[in-house]
Order: structure tokens, then C-alpha cells, then sequence
């Protein structure tokens, strides 16, 4: 029989959910002065991505292999990217202008069309991975593989979408 999620969890997770989205979009209007650009960020952010992309697809693979603990730990580590990832975007944008794409045409389109999916999935990940994740540690199994079957695709389209924005705007910086 499997549990109910306990409601620490579930009053962090929307903490969170509502929370970082609000601050990093209020941090777009925070530029802190006298300090350095931190233009070496983003091609770091952009590859810590890419990290997270394919142990996402190695976590997955994890389980079907009923490697649990592999499982566990490699999206341990994606938790760990995500963070890493965030911490280094906040403080490349409270240091650095936005950058504006250059691009023009039919390209400028895919590239708008491309962020725009990325920032709204981006924001929309956040709870469905911590209610994933608090499931799986609190051994919802079934609960857990359900809502996995979400997070997965979201996460992922999530971290690879980065890297292509990347890629994109890239020369442009």
C-alpha cells in the first residue's frame, strides 16, 4: 500500500513552484553594479544542459533496468545540474545585459519559437520533477512511474531546448 506524500514536502514544492519563477523573473531587472560580466557562464550553463539531458536518458534507462540505485543517484545528479545550472543563470543576468538575437527571417522565428517553449516548460517542470522525485524517495512506486512518464519528456525537452537556445544566440554575444 503506498503512502500519501507528507505535506512538508508538498508546501515546499509549491513553495518553489512559485517562488523561483517570480525571482528570477524579478531578477531580470536586477543588475548589480561594479562587478565583472560573467560572460564565461553561459557556454558553461548551456553544457551543464547537455549534462542533464543525457543523464536524464541514462536515469530513465536506469530504471528500466531495475537499477534502482543508479536510478536514484543519476537523477540525483540531474537534480544537482539544474541547480548548478540556475544558480550560474541568475548571476550571468544580474551581471550582464540580455543578449538581443540577431537572427533574421525564418531562423529568428524557430529561435522565438524555441525560447518561448523553453521558458514556459522551464517553469512548468519545476513542480512536476519535485513531486516526481518526493515520490520516488518516499517509495510511491506506482504514483512515481506515472507521473514519471510526464516529467521525463518535460525535463528533458526542457534541457536539450537549452542548449539549442544556446547554440542560437551564441554568436550574437
Amino acid at each position: 500500500m503506498q503512502t500519501e506524500t507528507p505535506r512538508k514536502y508538498k508546501i515546499l514544492i509549491w513553495v518553489l513552484s512559485f517562488v523561483l519563477p517570480l525571482a528570477i523573473a524579478g531578477l531580470f531587472t536586477v543588475r548589480i553594479p561594479n562587478v565583472p560580466r560573467l560572460g564565461f557562464l553561459p557556454p558553461i550553463y548551456a553544457t551543464i544542459n547537455g549534462f542533464t539531458a543525457v543523464f536524464l536518458v541514462l536515469a530513465v534507462r536506469a530504471a528500466k533496468q531495475k537499477k534502482l540505485t543508479l536510478h536514484k543517484r543519476l537523477i540525483q545528479t540531474c537534480i544537482c545540474f539544474s541547480v548548478a545550472f540556475l544558480v550560474m543563470y541568475i548571476a550571468y543576468h544580474i551581471t550582464s545585459d540580455s543578449t538581443p538575437y540577431g537572427g533574421e527571417g525564418f531562423i529568428r522565428n524557430i529561435y522565438y519559437f524555441v525560447l518561448i517553449s523553453h521558458i514556459l516548460l522551464s517553469i512548468l517542470v519545476i513542480p512536476v520533477v519535485l513531486v516526481t522525485y518526493v515520490r520516488g524517495l518516499t517509495m510511491q512506486v506506482e504514483r512515481h512511474k506515472k507521473i514519471a512518464r510526464i516529467a521525463f519528456p518535460l525535463w528533458l525537452y526542457v534541457a536539450v531546448s537549452g542548449v539549442v537556445v544556446y547554440w542560437m544566440i551564441a554568436p550574437y554575444y
